[in-house]
């Protein structure tokens, strides 16, 4: 399931708890995730999935159910 690894890879870059995060969650105000991070994110859910993510797309994701919808859009 896309959202339980997209969970995985997020705790893990930022070292927070998996079962913290929700759908509503959001990477810079509720894990405190900064610009680098996000970057670093970013790649590691490239890897995860085969995919690309332009800047552009990613500066809009607001939270972790956007990011979801995100992949599964280009997964599908």
């Amino acid at each position: 399931m896309v959202f339980e690894k997209v969970k995985k890879i997020i705790a893990e870059q930022l070292d927070a708890e998996v079962e913290g995060i929700t759908m509503e969650t959001s990477m810079m105000k509720d894990l405190e995730a900064d610009s680098l991070d996000a970057v670093e994110i970013m790649m590691a859910l490239e890897d995860e999935f085969g995919i690309e993510i332009p800047d552009e797309d990613s500066e809009g994701f607001k939270n972790i159910g956007d990011i979801v919808k995100y992949v599964e859009a280009k997964l599908a």
